[in-house]
C-alpha cells in the first residue's frame, strides 16, 4: 500500500500516476484537484514551478491508501531485501 495525496493547484497537474478529480474556476484562478502518489509528490513542487513559470501553487492533504501496482511492488520488495541483507 502507498499513500495518495489530494492536490489543489492552478495549472496542469502533469502525468504519470496522477488522476484528475475535478476542475473549479475561482475568480481568475483554476483549482484542479488531483490524486498524486506520495512517491511522486517529492518532486511535484519543482515540476509545477517549472511548467507554470512559478505562477502556480499547491496544497497537499492525505486522501487514502492504495495497493501498489505489481511492477512497483516487486521493485520495492527487492530494494527492501537488499537493505536487509546489506
Amino acid at each position: 500500500m502507498f499513500p495518495t495525496c489530494k492536490i489543489n493547484n492552478q495549472s496542469s497537474p502533469g502525468s504519470r500516476q496522477n488522476r484528475i478529480l475535478s476542475f473549479e474556476a475561482k475568480s481568475k484562478d483554476q483549482i484542479i484537484t488531483v490524486l498524486v502518489p506520495m512517491a511522486e509528490i517529492l518532486t511535484y513542487a519543482s515540476e509545477l514551478t517549472s511548467i507554470t513559470g512559478g505562477r502556480a501553487s499547491f496544497t497537499m492533504e492525505f486522501s487514502h491508501y492504495e495497493e501498489v501496482p505489481g511492477p512497483w511492488a516487486e521493485k520495492i520488495i527487492e530494494e527492501a531485501k537488499k537493505e536487509k541483507e546489506g
